[in-house]
């Protein structure tokens, strides 16, 4: 998914005042900033299945035209449907756990708690169930394209080979390093001001 699309999902989203907000302007907010937040996700999911099945199938496409020797491409394809899985659990999670309209306002303001609380959880660890995978793929499909060159074509273009393949891992290095920040910017400023703001709320309607 592009960077820049990725960054825009989040901006969507309202900048959340924090504890500083009023009680009666969290209320009367509440359920659009609720359908919002679920309809930022919902795009985030679907953008993120999508490429993943695109890329999936691209390699596939590519582990065919490497022949046999091109099997582990079938490592790279298998790490890739893996994310692309995690934003389908989402998605089923998110419809199991959906309240319907007529649920009390408490209800639904502890399932947006407990929902943004996994989205700080989830986003904090892209590291771990995202970004690894997909560095996982790029490394498996690099190492198999220089395993099956031809011995002399890497003899004779061994420096241009070389750093071709070095400036592609410092592109990727410092792209995923960007979607590491952008994620963890999503939390600080969108996130944890936006469950300060319920919280609030949440203590206001218990008492």
């Amino acid at each position: 998914m592009n960077l820049n699309d990725y960054e825009a999902i989040w901006k969507r989203q309202e900048v959340p005042v924090g504890a500083c907000v009023d009680i009666a302007a969290l209320r009367e907010t509440f359920e659009t900033k609720r359908r919002k937040m679920a309809a930022t996700l919902f795009a985030r999911d679907l953008i993120e299945a999508s490429a993943g099945v695109f890329v999936s199938a691209v390699l596939a496409l590519f582990w065919k035209h490497q022949g046999s020797a091109g099997w582990p491409i079938g490592l790279a394809i298998a790490c890739m449907l893996w994310v692309t899985g995690a934003f389908i659990r989402e998605r089923i999670r998110t419809h199991r756990s959906r309240l319907g309209p007529d649920a009390p306002m408490l209800a639904k303001l502890e399932a947006e708690i407990a929902e943004l609380e996994h989205q700080r959880r989830l986003l904090l660890g892209v590291a771990t169930w995202y970004l690894a995978p997909c560095a996982a793929s790029i490394l498996i499909v690099l190492a198999t394209v220089l395993f099956n060159a031809p011995a002399g074509a890497l003899a004779d273009h061994r420096l241009l080979v070389g750093g071709f393949f070095g400036a592609y891992l410092v592109l990727v290095g410092f792209l995923y390093r960007l979607i590491w920040s952008v994620n963890r910017r999503a939390v600080r400023k969108q996130i944890e001001p936006r469950l300060e703001e319920l919280e609030r709320l949440h203590k206001s309607l218990l008492a």
